[in-house]
Protein backbone atom coordinates (compact mmCIF):
# COMPACT_ATOMS: atom_id res chain seq x y z
CA UNK A 1 0.00 0.00 0.00
CA UNK A 2 1.20 3.50 -0.78
CA UNK A 3 2.01 6.44 1.35
CA UNK A 4 -0.31 9.44 0.53
CA UNK A 5 1.39 12.20 -0.80
CA UNK A 6 3.06 14.82 1.75
CA UNK A 7 0.96 18.55 2.57
CA UNK A 8 1.29 20.92 -0.18
CA UNK A 9 3.21 23.89 1.56
CA UNK A 10 1.69 27.19 1.53
CA UNK A 11 3.87 28.79 -0.71
CA UNK A 12 3.40 26.05 -3.21
CA UNK A 13 -0.28 26.49 -2.91
CA UNK A 14 0.28 30.62 -3.80
CA UNK A 15 2.37 29.36 -6.80
CA UNK A 16 -0.24 27.15 -7.53
CA UNK A 17 -2.91 29.62 -7.62
CA UNK A 18 -1.20 32.03 -9.51
CA UNK A 19 -0.33 29.51 -12.03
CA UNK A 20 -3.82 28.54 -12.57
CA UNK A 21 -5.02 31.78 -12.68
CA UNK A 22 -2.64 33.04 -15.88
CA UNK A 23 -3.04 29.73 -17.75
CA UNK A 24 -6.49 30.29 -17.17
CA UNK A 25 -6.14 33.71 -18.86
CA UNK A 26 -4.16 32.13 -21.52
CA UNK A 27 -6.70 29.82 -22.00
CA UNK A 28 -9.30 32.22 -22.76
CA UNK A 29 -7.69 34.07 -24.74
CA UNK A 30 -6.83 31.63 -26.59
CA UNK A 31 -10.07 30.11 -27.30
CA UNK A 32 -11.33 33.30 -28.39
CA UNK A 33 -8.77 33.81 -31.11
CA UNK A 34 -10.10 30.40 -32.03
CA UNK A 35 -13.87 31.79 -32.11
CA UNK A 36 -13.85 34.01 -35.42
CA UNK A 37 -16.86 35.41 -34.20
CA UNK A 38 -16.36 38.96 -34.53
CA UNK A 39 -14.46 41.90 -32.44
CA UNK A 40 -16.86 43.17 -29.54
CA UNK A 41 -16.20 45.38 -26.76
CA UNK A 42 -16.05 43.57 -23.58
CA UNK A 43 -19.33 44.85 -22.25
CA UNK A 44 -20.96 44.00 -26.17
CA UNK A 45 -19.38 40.66 -25.25
CA UNK A 46 -20.96 40.93 -21.67
CA UNK A 47 -24.59 41.91 -23.41
CA UNK A 48 -24.34 39.26 -25.99
CA UNK A 49 -23.25 36.20 -23.21
CA UNK A 50 -26.10 37.62 -20.49
CA UNK A 51 -28.85 37.27 -23.39
CA UNK A 52 -27.63 33.72 -24.37
CA UNK A 53 -27.54 32.56 -20.77
CA UNK A 54 -30.39 34.16 -19.30
CA UNK A 55 -32.66 35.12 -22.14
CA UNK A 56 -34.71 37.97 -23.00
CA UNK A 57 -34.18 40.80 -21.08
CA UNK A 58 -35.36 44.74 -20.73
CA UNK A 59 -32.54 47.70 -21.35
CA UNK A 60 -33.45 48.33 -17.37
CA UNK A 61 -32.44 44.26 -16.56
CA UNK A 62 -29.23 44.06 -19.06
CA UNK A 63 -27.94 47.18 -16.97
CA UNK A 64 -28.98 46.34 -13.67
CA UNK A 65 -27.46 42.65 -14.12
CA UNK A 66 -24.49 44.26 -15.81
CA UNK A 67 -23.72 47.04 -13.27
CA UNK A 68 -24.37 50.09 -16.15
CA UNK A 69 -26.73 52.64 -16.76
CA UNK A 70 -29.51 52.19 -18.84
CA UNK A 71 -28.02 55.27 -21.05
CA UNK A 72 -24.95 53.18 -21.36
CA UNK A 73 -26.71 50.03 -22.05
CA UNK A 74 -28.79 51.74 -24.60
CA UNK A 75 -25.64 52.34 -26.29
CA UNK A 76 -24.13 49.09 -26.37
CA UNK A 77 -27.68 47.52 -27.98
CA UNK A 78 -27.96 50.07 -30.45
CA UNK A 79 -24.48 48.60 -31.88
CA UNK A 80 -25.27 45.23 -31.68
CA UNK A 81 -28.65 45.95 -32.96
CA UNK A 82 -26.91 47.31 -35.93
CA UNK A 83 -25.12 44.89 -36.48
CA UNK A 84 -27.65 42.62 -36.84
CA UNK A 85 -26.91 40.48 -33.38
CA UNK A 86 -29.93 41.39 -30.82
CA UNK A 87 -33.12 42.44 -31.88
CA UNK A 88 -36.27 43.69 -29.94
CA UNK A 89 -39.78 42.86 -29.39
CA UNK A 90 -42.40 45.15 -27.13
CA UNK A 91 -42.55 43.83 -24.02
CA UNK A 92 -46.22 41.88 -23.81
CA UNK A 93 -46.08 43.02 -19.68
CA UNK A 94 -45.24 46.41 -20.08
CA UNK A 95 -45.69 48.15 -23.59
CA UNK A 96 -43.45 51.09 -22.88
CA UNK A 97 -40.53 48.34 -22.56
CA UNK A 98 -38.57 46.39 -25.26
CA UNK A 99 -37.30 43.20 -24.74
CA UNK A 100 -34.37 41.88 -26.33
CA UNK A 101 -33.22 38.70 -27.54
CA UNK A 102 -29.78 37.30 -30.08
CA UNK A 103 -31.23 36.80 -33.18
CA UNK A 104 -31.42 33.61 -35.30
CA UNK A 105 -28.68 34.28 -37.02
CA UNK A 106 -26.11 35.24 -34.28
CA UNK A 107 -27.09 31.74 -32.46
CA UNK A 108 -25.83 30.39 -35.46
CA UNK A 109 -22.43 32.24 -35.27
CA UNK A 110 -22.46 31.30 -31.53
CA UNK A 111 -22.82 27.50 -32.28
CA UNK A 112 -20.12 27.51 -35.08
CA UNK A 113 -17.88 29.35 -32.87
CA UNK A 114 -18.22 27.03 -30.28
CA UNK A 115 -17.57 24.35 -32.52
CA UNK A 116 -14.49 25.57 -33.43
CA UNK A 117 -12.78 26.29 -30.15
CA UNK A 118 -13.92 22.76 -29.41
CA UNK A 119 -13.02 21.52 -32.41
CA UNK A 120 -9.31 23.05 -31.77
CA UNK A 121 -9.58 21.53 -28.33
CA UNK A 122 -10.11 18.39 -29.62
CA UNK A 123 -7.19 18.38 -32.10
CA UNK A 124 -4.81 19.85 -29.45
CA UNK A 125 -5.52 17.19 -26.72
CA UNK A 126 -5.50 14.47 -29.47
CA UNK A 127 -1.83 15.89 -31.13
CA UNK A 128 -0.13 16.71 -28.37
CA UNK A 129 -1.19 15.01 -25.50
CA UNK A 130 -0.55 10.86 -25.09
CA UNK A 131 -3.02 8.68 -23.88
CA UNK A 132 -2.06 8.60 -20.21
CA UNK A 133 -2.21 12.35 -20.38
CA UNK A 134 -5.17 12.34 -21.87
CA UNK A 135 -6.62 10.38 -19.16
CA UNK A 136 -4.39 12.99 -16.50
CA UNK A 137 -6.48 15.59 -18.52
CA UNK A 138 -9.40 14.53 -18.26
CA UNK A 139 -8.77 14.02 -14.29
CA UNK A 140 -7.61 17.58 -13.90
CA UNK A 141 -10.71 18.57 -15.28
CA UNK A 142 -12.86 16.95 -12.79
CA UNK A 143 -11.15 18.57 -10.16
CA UNK A 144 -11.74 22.28 -11.83
CA UNK A 145 -15.26 21.51 -11.90
CA UNK A 146 -14.84 21.12 -8.25
CA UNK A 147 -13.20 23.72 -7.71
CA UNK A 148 -15.77 26.17 -9.56
CA UNK A 149 -19.04 24.12 -7.93
CA UNK A 150 -17.97 25.90 -4.64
Amino acid sequence: MSKPPPPVTPEALHTLAEDLRVLAGKLRRRLREESHVGDFTPSQVQVLNLLEREGPATVTALARSLGMRPQSMGETLAVLKAAGLVTGAPDPNDGRQTVLSLTPTFRKKVKASRAAREDWLYRSIQTRFTSTEQHQLATGVDLLKRLVDL
